[in-house]
This record gives C-alpha cells, structure tokens and sequence, in this order.
C-alpha cells in the first residue's frame, strides 16, 4: 500500500487480468462477412456507423453495451465523506520503567526447590518461585532469640532496681547503666528484626524451634517472564538478577515523528498501529506525550502514545507502523476500486449520461490527486476538470483502464 492507502501492485494484475478478459470478448465477437469486406475494397472506403469497438481517439475510450455487462462497470457520483487525514510514524512497543521488574536475591546463599517457570509464562504477585540456603540465616535468628532474652532480663532487673531507688534503697549509677543497657537491647532486638523481615522470615512466632536455614523467593508483582537465570544449585548474591517481569497493564507505543510533522501532533489524538510481525489487524491508541528532545540524526522527535482496547502480545522492541490521525473533514471521495495507477499518476473515468438504448460508451480518462483512505474510500482532488452532468466509474475501473492500452497496442501496430 502507499501513503495514500491504494495498493500499488493490484493495478498491474488487474490490468492483466481485464487484458485477457477483452482479448476473449475480441474473439466472441462475430466477424465480418466476406462479401462486406469485398464491397469496401471495392468502394475504395470503409464504414463503421459506431466507430471502432475498441478504439481510443483524443484520450476517449469505447466500451459496448455487453462488455460492460461482461465487466461489471459500474457508475456513481463523487461523495462528500468525513475522512481524517493522518500522519505516518514507525517505532516500537515499550514500557516505562516502572513496567519492569527485577527478581534479586536479598541475601547471598544457594538456590533451591525452583519453581517450573520458563519464559513467557505470566506469575502473580507473591507467587513462590524458590528458597535460599544460608547457615547465616541461622546465625541472624539465633541471635535475635539471644538479644531478645537478654532485653527481657534486662528490663526487668531495671524495673527492680528503680523501684529500689524510688524507695532510697538503690544506687542511681546502677539504674542508670540498666536504663542504657535496656536502650541498646531495645535498638539490637529492632534491627535485627526489620533484617529477619526483610528477609522474609517470620519474627512474631520464632522460637528455637522454628529457626531455619532457608528463605523464599517471591514474586514482587504480578507479570510475564522475560528472562530467567534461576535454577537448583546456583549460588547468588544480592545483586544477581535471577529474573525479569514486565507488567503488560503499562505497556505503550513509542513512535517517532519527522521534524516537518511534528507540528501537527497534539495530546488526544487517535492513533492506529499495526505490528507487522503479528496481524494486518489494526489496534487503536492515544498521544499522551509529544517529546520535547530532537533527534539530529533520524530528523525524528519521539511521541509517547497509550494503548486503548485490545493489546497486542508483548515482545520488547517490537516494531510496529502507525498512522496519526489529524482532524476530520469533510472531503470529495470515491470507492478504492475507481482509481487506477498509471506510474506515478492515477486516474479515474468519466463518461456522458445514460442515453437509453446505448450500444456504447465513451470513457474520458481525468487526473486525479488522491488523499487519505478510510472503509474503502479515497479521497480525490481533480487535476482534470470533470465534465458537467458526467457520471464516473466507481466499480472495476481497472477494465477500462486495460481496454485503453489493448486500443494503444492496436494502435501501435
């Protein structure tokens, strides 16, 4: 298809097709008669009461009665449709940063029990995907039970001895070394358990009993897995990425927009993108964000778009084509089918008004410009005026077009 919606390689085997289709109504039709063949040379003069058949003079072309039957010309009227112009982009499908998320181990230690989670499978929040070994967590939980035990005696040898000292029986330095060790307790018991939760280990309940070697591994939101690096028996630090969601829910197209253009894309605009990878079926979006950067060497400034309505699957920096819709306006327009190509130049056929009993019609060839293209039609502007009280083909023109160059082949021979 080219910029203005007409697809560029049709026309040629239409053109062939309506080639074959003439050369077969050519040889359909009778032929003339030794005796009037033998009378015109004798006349020295030949007669035609309707002219050629097939022939083209000063840019007309005649088709009879039954070849337009055969043909399934149509005719009709120029309309007055609301068509939107649009503009051109290309970019990718992206997410913000805070689309992504990374799964890290919060502690060195050996992986275990993983999860059968590969690529591509979607996980939610919270899910668990395996543990980490360390005999340091142990070691942590050990010593959270010790400190917590030594601030319970702690503070009750200091309730003693402040009752002591309310009763001038006690020693003030003593209460006051017990006030400081209660505080220090206090402060190791609290940093020691904000560590064992941010570990994922439970506090409120741990008992000798309940101390373990193991933490799990979760899912910190809800996504799809892109990459995953998490298998038994690896040993992991903090800042090793075991694996990588993206939450489609923020996913968003990328476009970018020449410099010429870019003055005509506004905030609310209507967006339809295709990803050729996947469908010809279009999806629909909105600007959100006209970027303010330029870049010098594409001549491109980057337009941030939302999706609207059904998404496509993602994949990260998936290309994908995009028209920007600009205002609508109400346009002169023709159906798809009644313009035809020619090179560079396109074109559409008129002829006078119906006359009743018609044997033949003469078709005048009018340059057009054509513009946008919406459900089937094309918006056109005249190069060529178009006559007063013509009708113009709307349906198969490319028969037409191909009976003038079978007349220009004939002629040429």
């Amino acid at each position: 298809m080219n910029k203005y919606g007409i697809n560029c390689l049709a026309p040629a085997f239409r053109s062939l097709t309506a080639l074959l289709l003439l050369a077969f109504l050519g040889t359909c039709a009778p032929a003339p008669d030794d005796q009037d063949d033998h009378d015109d040379h004798e006349t020295g003069h030949h007669e035609d009461a309707h002219g050629d058949d097939h022939h083209e003079e000063g840019g007309s072309i005649h088709l009879t009665a039954a070849q337009l039957d055969a043909m399934d010309i149509r005719f009709g009227e120029v309309r007055d449709l609301k068509l939107n112009d649009y503009l051109t982009a290309t970019g990718t499908l992206g997410l913000p940063p805070n689309g992504y998320a990374a799964v890290s181990a919060r502690a060195s230690g050996f992986v275990r029990d993983v999860a059968n989670y590969v690529e591509g499978d979607y996980v939610k929040r919270g899910a668990l995907l395996g543990y980490l070994e360390n005999p340091e967590f142990i070691d942590l939980q050990q010593r959270y039970l010790e400190v917590r035990a030594q601030l319970g005696y702690a503070e009750q040898e200091l309730a003693r001895q402040e009752q002591l000292y309310a009763d001038s029986a006690g020693v003030l330095n003593t209460v006051q070394r017990l006030q400081a060790e209660v505080a220090t307790h206090r402060a190791t018991v609290a940093g020691l358990r904000q560590r064992l939760e941010y570990l994922g280990l439970p506090v409120d309940g741990l008992t000798p009993e309940s101390i373990s070697r193991r933490i799990q591994l979760r899912a910190p939101r809800a996504g799809y897995i892109t990459s995953i690096v998490l298998h038994d028996g690896i040993y992991v630090e903090p800042r090793t990425e075991l694996m990588e969601l993206i939450d489609e829910d923020h996913l968003h197209l990328e476009l970018d927009v020449f410099e010429r253009d870019i003055g005509k894309v506004e905030v609310g605009q209507r967006v339809t993108y295709r990803i050729p990878s996947l469908t010809p079926e279009p999806y629909t979006a909105e600007i959100h964000v006209v970027g303010k950067d330029f870049d010098a060497t594409n001549k491109t400034v980057r337009v941030h778009a939302h999706l609207v309505g059904e998404q496509p699957p993602f994949i990260r920096d998936r290309f994908a084509e995009a028209r920007i819709w600009l205002a609508e306006g109400t346009v002169p327009a023709l159906p798809e089918s009644a313009i035809v190509r020619e090179g560079e130049l396109h074109y559409v056929f008129a002829a006078p008004p119906q006359t009743e009993g018609e044997n033949e019609v003469e078709f005048t060839r009018l340059r057009v410009n054509p513009g946008v293209t919406e459900d089937g039609f094309t918006a056109v502007r005249f190069v060529d005026s178009l006559p007063a009280g013509h009708r113009l083909v709307t349906d198969n023109a490319y028969f037409v077009q191909a009976q003038g160059m079978a007349s220009e082949l004939g002629h040429e021979h």
